[in-house]
């Protein structure tokens, strides 16, 4: 099997994370950003992550992916109950979190933006949404507050290192690590220790990399 991705991608985190923690051999090719030929010619549209299933076919939408690959490793299955505490934090999240995140992947040398070309085309079209980079660069101390003080309520939530539900691996985990593994890339974050023992634990067993020693 094979995955197209980028690095920065929370979706493809997803489809990473599900095949890391069932222990699934596959190979990964990274896009550049302003590739639109290659992900319309597989699936019809311009999105990652892309896998190419053992039949040679191919399957877009993480969740898609995910509940396939947790299928297809026969062992077991992905408890699809969310707290809606835990959807809630989420929701938050999701409404300022690439204010900090999104300007700092261009800026780290991640292979997703090998080119000028593939940096500009990320730029332009986030900034449709986030406004300038530059101006939410500068913005930095109000975010990171924010972010801060969400992951004190996240460390209530955190049942176990292993598992958000302290139970079992959840869509919790699948929705809520992506979102921890990029706030990685942000300088200055102050890590509960439930949420520090948490992303370390998922990162270890996923096999995703974590973004701390390049942090801006």
């Amino acid at each position: 099997m094979k995955l197209y991705i980028y690095d920065h991608c929370p979706f493809c985190i997803r489809a990473r994370m599900i095949l890391g923690l069932h222990k699934l051999a596959f190979a990964t090719e990274i896009l550049q950003n302003d590739d639109e030929t290659t992900p319309i010619s597989l699936i019809g549209a311009k999105q990652v992550p892309i896998l190419q299933k053992a039949d040679g076919t191919y399957m877009g939408e993480s969740l898609d992916i995910v509940r396939y690959i947790d299928e297809y490793a026969g062992s077991a299955r992905l408890n699809e109950t969310i707290r809606p505490e835990v959807q809630a934090w989420f929701d938050r999240f999701s409404e300022y979190g690439n204010h900090l995140i999104q300007p700092r992947c261009i800026k780290i040398g991640l292979p997703e933006f090998a080119t000028p070309e593939a940096i500009a085309y990320f730029q332009h079209k986030k900034e449709k949404t986030l406004g300038s980079f530059d101006k939410n660069l500068n913005k930095t101390a109000q975010y990171l507050q924010q972010a801060n003080e969400e992951l004190q309520q996240l460390n209530d939530l955190i049942r176990d290192s292993g598992c958000l539900n302290g139970e079992n691996i959840s869509m919790e985990d699948i929705l809520i690590f992506p979102l921890l593994r990029n706030l990685s890339i942000v300088r200055g974050v102050v890590y509960p220790q439930n949420v520090m023992d948490y992303v370390m634990h998922m990162a270890e067993n996923s096999g995703v990399d974590l973004y701390f020693d390049r942090a801006l």
